[in-house]
């Protein structure tokens, strides 16, 4: 069993949080989410892979961000894309 997380979790000290609870990609093209999910880079707030346009992902392999918290009420995770590895705070 593993006890250590990976070295782009371990390497987030505080937490960028949602400013609005929406999709800053669905909402230009008016189109719908599940969850969505913030980036711990740049603060974006993206959709998850539940939802149609999987935003987040993309952002994530596009600017080389690897880690995001859910923007969800309530959830207390992050996940990082590239070690595929989640961690809770």
């Amino acid at each position: 069993m593993k006890n250590t997380v990976c070295s782009h979790l371990s390497a987030i000290k505080t937490l960028k949080t949602s400013k609005d609870y929406v999709c800053e990609e669905c909402i230009k093209t008016h189109s719908r989410w599940m969850h969505l999910r913030t980036c711990q880079e740049c603060g974006i707030t993206l959709c998850c892979d539940s939802s149609p346009n999987q935003h987040a992902s993309k952002h994530a392999h596009q600017t080389g961000h690897p880690v995001v918290i859910s923007a969800e009420p309530g959830e207390r995770w992050l996940w990082c894309y590239i070690d595929e590895e989640l961690a809770e705070y």
